[in-house]
This record gives C-alpha cells, sequence and structure tokens, in this order.
C-alpha cells in the first residue's frame, strides 16, 4: 500500500508527485459549493446536482492543479474496456462513452468519476504519457487495465516505465456480492478465487476490488503499482459510495475525480 499525502480537498500520491512534470490529484468530496447529500465537491456530470455547482466544483479542481477551467475532461462512464485518446477539451454533452482515457498533450487534465470503483491513475513521466481508467469489477474483468496501457504504448509510453497509483475504492470488508456475481467471476477470472472472501451469508462474497486491480495491474507488467489502500464506504466524511447511499435510502450521490496532467 502507498500512504497518500492529504491536502485540504486532496490527497496525492507520492509515486506520482515525485515527477515535476505531473500533476494529480485524487480529490475528496471536501472543499466544493454543493449542498445536501452532494456535500460539497461534487465533480460528477452525471449526478442530479445543480449543473452550475458541478462546474464551480470542476473549476475549483483545474485551479488546484494549475490549469484554466475549461481543462479537465471526463468521459460517459459505462462499465466498458473502452479507452480514447484525448488531444483537446470536449465538451460535458460530446463525452465519449468510454471508461479510460490517455494523453501526450500537457495541461489536459484526465478526469476519472467515482463512488466505489477504483480510480487509477497512469504516468510514464520520462516519455510524457497519462492515462486515467475507472476500474469497477466489470471493467476490471474485462480488460481496461490492459486497454491503458497498450493505448500509452501506442503514445509512446514503455510499459516498464509506467507507475499506476489506485486511489479511494470500496474495501473488501465493505463489498458483499451476490452468487451471480460469485460465478461469474469464477468462470471469467480462473485462479482468482483468492480475491472472493467469506460472507456471512451463504452463497454471497466479500468482494476484493483493490487487491483485484492490484492484480490485474501487475499481470499487465506494472511493476510500480501501488494502492492508497482507502475505502470509500467506510468514510463517510472524506468520500462518496455509491453502496452507502443506496443502504441509506438516499436518493442519489455525488462522484470523487481522480485526474491527471502533464504540466504545460
Amino acid at each position: 500500500m502507498g500512504a497518500g499525502v492529504t491536502s485540504g480537498m486532496l490527497i496525492e500520491a507520492p509515486q506520482l508527485s515525485a515527477h515535476p512534470n505531473l500533476r494529480h490529484a485524487f480529490f475528496t468530496r471536501q472543499g466544493g459549493v454543493s449542498e445536501d447529500i452532494y456535500a460539497s465537491l461534487n465533480g460528477g456530470l452525471g449526478s442530479r446536482d445543480d449543473p452550475e455547482r458541478v462546474a464551480a466544483n470542476r473549476a475549483q479542481m483545474c485551479a488546484q492543479l494549475g490549469l484554466p477551467p475549461d481543462r479537465l475532461v471526463s468521459l460517459y462512464q459505462v462499465h466498458s474496456a473502452e479507452v480514447v485518446t484525448v488531444e483537446a477539451p470536449f465538451a460535458a454533452a460530446m463525452r465519449p462513452k468510454a471508461d479510460a482515457m490517455v494523453t501526450r498533450v500537457p495541461g489536459l487534465a484526465l478526469g476519472i468519476a467515482t463512488a466505489d470503483c477504483g480510480p487509477i491513475l497512469f504516468a510514464d513521466a520520462e516519455n510524457g504519457v497519462v492515462g486515467a481508467a475507472h476500474a469497477g469489477w466489470k471493467g476490471a474483468l474485462t480488460g481496461v487495465i490492459d486497454a491503458t496501457v497498450g493505448a500509452m504504448e501506442a503514445l509512446g509510453a514503455r510499459r516498464n516505465r509506467i507507475v499506476a497509483v489506485l486511489g479511494p475504492t470500496i474495501s473488501q470488508a465493505s463489498y458483499e456480492v451476490g452468487p451471480d456475481f460469485v460465478a461469474r467471476f469464477r468462470t471469467e477470472a480462473p485462479g482468482m478465487e483468492q480475491f472472493l472472501g467469506t460472507a456471512t451469508r451463504p452463497d454471497h462474497a466479500q468482494f476484493d476490488l483493490p487487491g483485484f486491480i492490484l492484480a490485474r495491474l501487475a499481470k499487465a507488467g506494472i511493476d510500480e503499482a501501488t494502492s492508497l489502500g482507502l475505502c470509500t464506504y467506510a468514510d463517510p466524511h472524506r468520500f462518496y459510495s455509491y453502496r452507502r447511499t443506496t443502504h441509506r435510502g438516499e436518493a442519489d450521490y455525488g462522484r470523487l475525480i481522480s485526474a491527471i496532467a502533464l504540466v504545460p
């Protein structure tokens, strides 16, 4: 595990902040202008929060990254293994349906939205290529990590130079899955049953999503991969959580943004 450094509204990973040509942040839910269940730094374009408040929050994120407010790009995430190469900012209404982005263009912040799934920030600082991926169980299972690494290589990155950091993600203790999940996982990820822990209910399991993501990163040849070791579900003060919202019967939830950029 790699301990992050918290500063106000964001958490930084030493493995990424060590490189002067990178800027990154795993933003928490603190420091924004949204209210009620969205309080307060909701960056989710797909949430039902006031769009003006979301825009103001995202502008604050850009300011923290030292970028103009239109330089944070996000996807229409669909739990896929699709990756897009980003060369210029695009409007929110034009977001491509995908779950990972890569770029070698300085001054573009690749922003992944999560609320339990795994946000992964990638960088080959030496060759000037960055990436960001949304890895829920489905994306991790179907190949979003391999696809992201491959897209980075297409831009000139070298696999053995890529650093990857997993941000706040729901932990195994908080993630019970049912029999349909267990059956599919055992079929599509043979030999990975160690990530299905014992649950209190019959035919259920406690799924270790962070552990599975780290295993997928290792299998993809990313030697320098680490996790911040932070659980979204267990820390309502700092993080949004879809599963916690569901258990509480709330109408909607905010989205955390994890972003990375090359210094312009």
